[in-house]
């Protein structure tokens, strides 16, 4: 059962960390409207709009992304300050066991953890759909891209080959769709020009010809001015980004990893790498919650300032090393499951090390 020296312990931890991702909040918000204010009145964008649409659904995010690090901070920051109260000497003389004391901490972590997988997995993603909408119409450039050259499975056993694809008309031009069965072609069909219709969520090809070929060894041939049909494929997928992976919950990451995986592209390695991301992320917080008691649980005549520096440094190269290794797995240089978890097991033994050092 918790006791009053547990609930004290969990009122300063969720204390700190309120107070730091305020903070943050603020600094996010004043870089990212000073790098998209242009953007913001070139294109008139509402305030609201900007309020409501953007920033309500942004800030959520980026802040869940972090917030094993802000995590991290918070506990450095209030157990170093209750080391300087003599606080902690007074708990652990009082006959309270080193492991005892954690148990708030940890307790503290697994509920913020727990908060932050339910947020990143369905919550947030539920919310970002608006974010990257906002984005396509105020802030990405879209209207002056295209694409070429594309060649993609769109379902087992057909391929589409599309010379290029312009956004502002929805017009692709020399596409080519192929037909296999078993590995031998059984159709392919030829059109000079392609529009996507969005309301009716179909393509309209122009000029086309189809070639079939039959077990007998014969072909035939139609031609026609125009033909709707319904390919497999929605041309928003020319110009998704992946950080819009995060408009995605676990369902629609599932999905699209295993559609990723049909068309036979290296996307799927990214698409992987970040479900391994959001089961580990509340892992990383119970590390370093660990490692941040056993750092600044020590009092030291320098103050809150040495163990607060040396606790951003932890989670400057704690950064470093995730980052590294979740490009290694979203390249596909290492499987997605060794990438993300190789980090949190090496930080596991460091955290060991350290609950083995710390004054107890």
């Amino acid at each position: 059962m918790l006791k009053k020296i547990d609930w004290y312990i969990i009122r300063k931890f969720l204390g700190s960390f309120v107070l730091t991702l305020g903070l943050f909040t603020v600094i996010i918000v004043v870089f990212d409207i000073a790098e998209k204010i242009d953007d913001f009145v070139e294109k008139q964008t509402p305030f609201n709009e900007i309020v409501f649409d953007y920033y309500f659904n942004f800030v959520p995010f980026l802040l869940n992304l972090f917030s094993p690090i802000f995590v991290f901070i918070s506990v450095i920051f209030f157990t170093s300050k209750l080391a300087q109260k003599s606080e902690i000497v007074s708990i652990l003389s009082g006959g309270t066991s080193y492991m005892r004391l954690l148990r708030p901490y940890m307790l503290s972590a697994l509920v913020i953890g727990s908060f932050s997988y339910t947020l990143n997995a369905w919550i947030i993603p539920r919310s970002d759909k608006n974010r990257v909408e906002f984005e396509n119409r105020y802030v990405r450039n879209l209207k002056h891209n295209y694409k070429q050259n594309i060649k993609q499975q769109i379902r087992p056993g057909k391929i589409m080959s599309l010379q290029n694809y312009n956004y502002l008309d929805s017009f692709g031009y020399r596409i080519q769709l192929e037909h296999l069965v078993d590995g031998r072609l059984k159709s392919r069909l030829f059109g000079d020009k392609i529009k996507w219709n969005k309301e009716a969520n179909s393509w309209r090809i122009t000029n086309y010809r189809i070639r079939m070929f039959n077990d007998d060894g014969t072909e035939e041939l139609i031609a026609g001015a125009y033909l709707d049909t319904m390919v497999p494929f929605d041309p928003e997928d020319f110009f998704r980004r992946q950080d819009d992976v995060q408009s995605f919950n676990m369902n629609e990451l599932d999905q699209y990893i295993a559609l990723e995986n049909m068309r036979g592209t290296s996307n799927s390695n990214f698409y992987r790498t970040e479900k391994q991301r959001r089961y580990a992320s509340p892992f990383s917080m119970l590390i370093l919650t660990f490692i941040g008691v056993c750092v600044s649980s020590a009092k030291s005549r320098r103050g809150v300032g040495k163990n607060l520096a040396k606790g951003i440094l932890i989670s400057f190269f704690y950064l470093f090393v995730i980052q590294f290794f979740t490009s290694l797995g979203s390249k596909g240089s290492m499987h997605p499951v060794m990438a993300i978890w190789i980090p949190n097991i090496a930080f596991s033994i460091v955290a060991l090390y350290l609950y083995w050092k710390a004054q107890k």
